[in-house]
């Protein structure tokens, strides 16, 4: 109430009217108490009287209830017996955490890293059933690969209801180059409509070459005879993977990330058997260990599966084999904003994809086998691969520069051999769910999309295998709505921007980030000082990102710098560089909330900008720029080390376009400012709105309009 009437006068002071308290004057609006994430509904305007709507209790009623603190979770892990541990919190052990507490099981879930730290984070950021897998499916004849498409499309069209603020159809154009391949693509994309049945999005078509070049202007007009036009899904696959853990702990689960598994724990039932009884665990942060108690222990560590395993049995045999895939993020110009591409033909056989997503360009993904890692880093040669795909099917007229390349990253497919099968020379297409003597049950394999099927299996092989007594047999999850989904609507956003006085973008990124819970976070946003917007200040200019959502993070166990960036935040996928920029501002809030010491900050600081240069692509891309063959004579390479110094003047290593602003304030010269940035855009190969000197001197030996521009400069 304290905090509304705050808002009230505050809209009375700057004349907003029904802008910032138009809430107040509607009889029978809604309001959100950000304290206690509780809905409130007005019955007296007059005398702004609030009582909490009570509702039937039930899986899908919104929870009222703050989320309990870490230091609560990690207080539960050692004191409570649970009926199940899972161990993992990517998208299928927060999946099966959900599934667990939801059918009645007292429920726990500890995570190494950061929930989404590994391969649910680096997606290709889809929600799809496979179209090249019904191919193969009808092709072959294969029931299996049917089974699985048909399952994975059920799936796609639940996450779609489940979490309409972070999930969406998506239109992807399939470009034909064969007349007789028109037909051909017709009747398979068909056929996944057909398996779709009821769940299917929207239905594909057909469109002549104009029409392709009407929607991608950007695509190669040689040859083309039309395209193929299907939808899926496509998500936040970082925030959906959180919100289906946030969701599990609203209902009860106790989750801890940065809290890694170091045994299991062990102890004879009554038939002297051994049976895995629990596990040791390790609090990241403090170093402190507790040992949890539980019936029944799910492994659902992705590419770590066999390192679990081992823990139980040192002679198990392995069945993961990993696979690594690299995508990358280009500026938002190679793509529509509303339209994907696939190339099912790549020069390899593999499938590319090149998708719009958050405001830029995705592609990929390639397809190595690799070795498992904490840390897994993209390499030039995927990057190379990906870029000469894409030159494949853009018009010659745009050039697909290395230096576009924002961010790379690589995320760890764990494919595995089926152990419940004697042939384990194939990999198993789908997932698999083992339960070894010891009671160890293990999930691995499978796709983001199926993460609730995957999780459904598992908990039904986990109540059998140990004899759990569920409330529910059956799973819940199926239509269970997930945090923030309760009552989000497309148009909520005009809400936080006449309420709280946010910028439209920013409203828009909030409302389809955190759903109903973005009223939270708006409220946890700083006054910018400017007569528009009131609230709101951006970590970085070129995104929608703000200050808020560095202190929402904390609440919603964000612990380190790295978390914020790459996972709460998406901006070390979208822009590596403009993410390290971002970085002293979101340490220094994160200090404030996690009472960090000058030494701590400085850690976290330094062990971010490594994460961006190791696994976000940095030194890939500062490599590939030294790589690029400098055609200048000695003399020439002098003359632009004298221009770029004269420039250049506090010795940053970079010139902005202050430094050209200042050069020209210097000389009495006079040039626009549309025209500075002309330049700046023309030879700022990373787009970082910086021009280090291997970008100048690049410059100079490349295009003839790019020299003009560099011309220019020297000029300046």
């Amino acid at each position: 109430m304290a905090g509304r009437r705050a808002r009230s006068q505050l809209a009375r002071v700057l004349g907003l009217g029904v802008g910032v308290a138009g809430a107040a004057a509607l009889a029978a609006s809604y309001y959100y108490d950000d304290d206690q994430h509780t809905k409130l509904k007005m019955v007296s305007v007059t005398q702004r009287q609030f009582v909490r709507v009570t509702a039937a209790e039930s899986l899908n009623a919104r929870p009222t209830h703050p989320l309990p603190t870490r230091q609560l979770q990690l207080k539960s892990l050692g004191s409570d017996s649970f009926d199940v541990l899972i161990i993992g919190g990517g998208a299928t052990g927060a999946g099966c955490a959900l599934d667990s507490v939801s059918r009645g099981l007292k429920t726990a879930l500890v995570e190494m890293d950061d929930f989404a730290s590994g391969t649910s984070s680096r997606s290709t950021k889809l929600i799809h059933g496979g179209v090249r897998y019904l191919q193969k499916a009808i092709l072959g004849l294969d029931f299996e690969q049917y089974k699985m498409v048909k399952e994975a499309l059920h799936e796609r069209a639940n996450l779609l209801d489940i979490a309409p603020h972070l999930s969406y159809p998506l239109p992807i154009m399939l470009p034909v180059y064969k007349w007789w391949q028109l037909p051909y693509y017709w009747l398979g994309i068909k056929m996944y409509d057909l398996v779709a049945g009821s769940k299917c999005i929207k239905s594909s078509y057909a469109i002549s070459k104009a029409r392709a070049l009407e929607v991608f202007p950007m695509l190669k007009k040689d040859r083309l005879v039309g395209a193929i036009v299907y939808y899926d899904g496509q998500h936040n696959d970082a925030r959906m993977n959180l919100s289906i853990a946030l969701t599990a702990t609203r209902l009860g689960a106790t989750i801890a990330n940065h809290t890694r598994v170091i045994a299991l724990l062990k102890e004879i039932d009554e038939s002297g058997q051994e049976r895995i009884c629990g596990a040791r665990v390790k609090d990241e942060l403090t170093g402190k260990e507790l040992s949890v108690r539980a019936k029944c222990v799910i492994n659902a560590t992705g590419p770590f599966t066999d390192t679990i395993r081992k823990m139980e049995n040192q002679e198990t045999k392995e069945i993961c084999a990993p696979s690594m895939g690299v995508h990358i993020t280009l500026p938002d110009y190679y793509s529509p904003e509303q339209m994907g591409l696939l190339d099912p033909n790549t020069s390899d056989g593999r499938v590319i994809f090149f998708l719009p997503w958050e405001g830029r360009t995705i592609a990929g993904t390639t397809d190595t086998p690799c070795s498992v890692s904490h840390t897994p880093s993209p390499t030039e040669d995927d990057i190379q691969f990906i870029l000469r795909e894409v030159k494949n099917y853009l018009s010659p007229d745009v050039e697909v520069r290395r230096g576009d390349v924002l961010s790379a990253w690589a995320g760890i497919r764990p494919l595995v051999q089926d152990p419940n099968k004697t042939d384990t020379q194939s990999i198993a297409r789908n997932h698999i769910v083992h339960v070894s003597d010891n009671g160890l049950v293990t999930v691995a394999g499978g796709k983001w999309t199926t993460y609730r099927s995957m999780a459904l299996d598992t908990m039904n092989a986990a109540i059998k295998a140990c004899n759990l007594t569920p409330l529910h047999q059956e799973s819940q999850t199926d239509g269970l709505l997930l945090e923030g989904a309760h009552h989000w609507t497309p148009t909520m956003f005009i809400r936080l921007v006449q309420d709280f006085g946010l910028e439209s973008e920013v409203a828009k990124h909030l409302a389809h980030t955190y759903g109903d819970r973005a009223f939270s976070v708006a409220k946890l946003a700083s006054l910018t000082g400017k007569r528009w917007p009131i609230v709101g200040r951006r970590l970085h200019s070129e995104f929608p990102y703000i200050d808020a959502e560095v202190r929402y993070a904390c609440r919603e166990y964000a612990t380190s710098a790295i978390d914020v960036i790459a996972r709460r935040l998406r901006l070390a996928f979208l822009n590596a560089q403009a993410a390290e920029e971002a970085l002293p501002t979101i340490v220094s809030i994160m200090a404030e909330e996690l009472k960090w010491s000058e030494r701590e900050k400085k850690s976290q600081l330094e062990a971010a900008v490594k994460y961006l240069q190791q696994e976000m692509g940095q030194n890939v891309n500062r490599a590939s720029r030294e790589r690029i063959p400098i055609n200048l004579t000695k003399s020439e390479i002098s003359e632009y080390v004298k221009r770029f110094n004269s420039l250049d003047t506090d010795k940053k290593g970079y010139i902005s376009l202050n430094d050209l602003r200042a050069s020209l304030k210097a000389r009495d010269q006079e040039v626009p400012g549309e025209t500075l940035h002309e330049i700046l855009k023309e030879i700022d190969l990373n787009l970082n709105g910086q021009v280090e000197f291997d970008e100048y001197l690049q410059c100079c030996t490349r295009r003839p309009q790019i020299r003009k521009s560099v011309g220019a400069m020297r000029r300046i």
